[in-house]
């Protein structure tokens, strides 16, 4: 009962803000900015986020080969594209990330490792969105013209940064009620896990550079969505907003961040000084292109051996 509550309330923040968002879009008006020139855009958009579901499979190699849960590039990029399914059809923006968790698992890696490699994958992507949100800051403020936007994002950005923080100094804090706590215990192990990436040359450099390409390739995907609809924003303006909205969109109060994603960028246009009905359909069609590929992660996973397999026990999968 519980979890049906909850999943009935995230459709409900969703279904509420998406009415918030698009009650006054003009959809027959968005319609007629789609020509033959935007489907290529939109096609450009697509490849990119496929590229950047490869970007995070091969930092999620790069993570389980550290803690004990080895991944071959294929692998990971066919349970990457199965998670990105399965965010779109949960009731959470982490549902993919449980979905990665138990098929790692079934394939023979353990739940512990499966899961300290997903979450460690989950947190160093935050932190490094949070740093480039952080060395944007002074541009985006600047672009903001509202004292509350202005604000609101610099308390979420320091809140996250902290959390970062927090979490790669838990090793180094010796309290022995962090290891009587089961969540600080198992918090402790993932950040260890996230240490002993960074404390390898080659992983460290793997770790660093593919957590700072994703949200430049969010951004790209964004701006070959507003080239579609040949909104005005440019690449900089998108740069500085959208990994910010990003952030706002990992909190998991809605399916798949829709309708906060669409009510933050609408907002953000605004604040920025720009069209915030551009704000809605960029949202619109990001979360378009996202759905079309969580759609062909469907196609994956219907073929897959792991579908297909029966029972509890480890499967093993042909590359």
């Amino acid at each position: 009962m519980r979890r049906f509550l909850l999943s009935a309330a995230k459709i409900l923040v969703s279904a509420a803000l998406l009415y918030l968002a698009l009650r006054k879009t003009d959809f027959a008006a968005l319609a007629a900015r789609i020509d033959a020139t935007s489907l290529g855009w939109l096609a450009a958009a697509v490849a990119a986020t496929i590229f950047q579901l490869f970007v995070n499979a091969v930092r999620w190699r790069a993570i389980g080969a550290c803690c004990e849960a080895p991944l071959t590039t294929g692998r990971s990029m066919r349970y990457a594209m199965i998670g990105s399914f399965f965010n779109q059809t949960l009731p959470s923006a982490i549902g993919g990330d449980a979905v990665r968790v138990w098929l790692l698992a079934r394939a023979g890696a353990g739940w512990r490792a499966a899961t300290y490699s997903v979450f460690v994958d989950r947190a160093t992507g935050l932190i490094a969105l949070s740093a480039i949100i952080f060395v944007t800051l002074p541009w985006t403020l600047r672009l903001i013209d509202n004292a509350d936007g202005r604000l609101g994002l610099m308390l979420l950005d320091f809140a996250a940064l902290g959390a970062g923080v927090v979490f790669l100094a838990l090793p180094f804090l010796r309290f022995g009620l962090l290891d009587r706590i089961w969540a600080t215990r198992h918090m402790r192990g993932c950040s260890e896990v996230a240490l002993k990436v960074l404390s390898t040359p080659k992983s460290a450099a793997i770790l660093v550079a593919t957590s700072l390409i994703i949200p430049v390739l969010a951004v790209v995907i964004a701006w070959c969505v507003a080239r579609a609809i040949e909104s005005p924003s440019s690449f900089v303006q998108l740069f500085e907003l959208v990994p910010p909205i990003m952030l706002i969109t990992m909190i998991p109060i809605s399916i798949a961040g829709w309708g906060v994603r669409e009510a933050s960028m609408g907002l953000a246009f605004g604040y920025a000084g720009l069209n915030p009905s551009d704000g809605v359909a960029v949202s619109l069609l990001f979360g378009a292109v996202y759905f079309v590929v969580g759609g062909i992660g469907g196609l994956i996973w219907i073929m897959s051996a792991e579908k297909a397999a029966k029972g509890d026990a480890p499967i093993e999968v042909p590359e």
